[in-house]
């Protein structure tokens, strides 16, 4: 199910999500589930990271950098230093709310940007208002954040939110763990210059509910995620963003963990800062 199936939801026309064909936890079949004006595409940019939620809710009921050229052959190849580790520090602080600010004036420094606000955005705090107003905040521009702030919260409406198996204000009922994370597997920079950069994300996404009694397992998906970066008062702000799907790698034989099993993962194994 695409976001511009949904009443009231922008259509984005670019991105959708693949279910599995079996839940693990023993749930239910499952359904399948540029304007001119910049703040349009500002909207939605940010609403597309909803389409995974959304889909999960209704199963159950310009050019590199130098660094970045690619050697000879029949195939190509990136350079060694256009996949290797910086080792430029990525963030200097981060905020009370636990969102990242102070990165490096630099194509790295907007990269390592780029990746962990991919992370935030992609957390289970978006699914909270006042949570989400801090994030959204924190994170765009000014101008983009005023645009985004009613769309988002039309976006995560009540409706929306107990399909998603939550209440009101975002939370999981008692016993279970709703799980919402970004892992980024790589960034690369598209365009960068000392005022504006842009940045693509590749990532693994990981949502949703886990509990003895949850039909609707968690799953992963493969997006890439395309920030407009612009340097506003000594930090990276995102102008706008887009997402499209994968590359999504071919899935393995590893066996589906139980749902205890994943409410512990997710407990124990905290995220990371990441850097460029």
């Amino acid at each position: 199910m695409s976001l511009g199936d949904e009443p009231g939801y922008p259509e984005t026309g670019h991105t959708r999500t693949r279910l599995p064909e079996s839940d693990p936890y023993g749930g239910a079949s499952r359904r399948g589930g540029r304007s001119s004006s910049r703040s349009l595409v500002t909207v939605v940019g940010v609403v597309v990271l909803l389409i995974a939620a959304i889909a999960f809710a209704n199963r159950g009921g310009g050019g590199d950098s130098p660094a970045a050229k690619t050697t000879g052959g029949n195939g190509s190849r990136p350079g060694t230093s256009s996949t290797a580790a910086s080792g430029t520090r990525p963030v200097e602080t981060k905020s009370t709310e636990g969102i990242p600010t102070g990165f490096a004036h630099s194509e790295q420094g907007a990269q390592s940007a780029a990746a962990n606000y991919a992370v935030t955005l992609g957390s289970t705090g978006m699914f909270n208002q006042d949570s989400r107003h801090r994030i959204v905040t924190g994170l765009y521009t000014s101008a983009a954040a005023n645009d985004l702030q009613n769309a988002m919260d039309s976006a995560y409406s009540a409706n929306f939110l107990s399909k998603m198996g939550l209440d009101v204000n975002g939370y999981p009922p008692q016993g279970s763990t709703f799980v919402s994370r970004t892992v980024p597997v790589g960034t690369k920079a598209e365009q960068y210059d000392d005022s504006s950069a842009k940045i693509s994300v590749w990532y693994m996404g990981l949502i949703g509910m886990s509990g003895s009694s949850s039909t609707n397992p968690v799953t992963t998906t493969w997006k890439t995620w395309t920030f407009d970066l612009q340097w506003v008062g000594g930090d990276w702000k995102i102008s706008a963003d887009t997402q499209t799907d994968g590359p999504a790698p071919v899935p393995g034989d590893d066996q589906a963990a139980t749902s205890d099993e994943i409410s512990k993962a997710v407990e124990q194994y905290g995220g990371f800062t990441y850097a460029r």
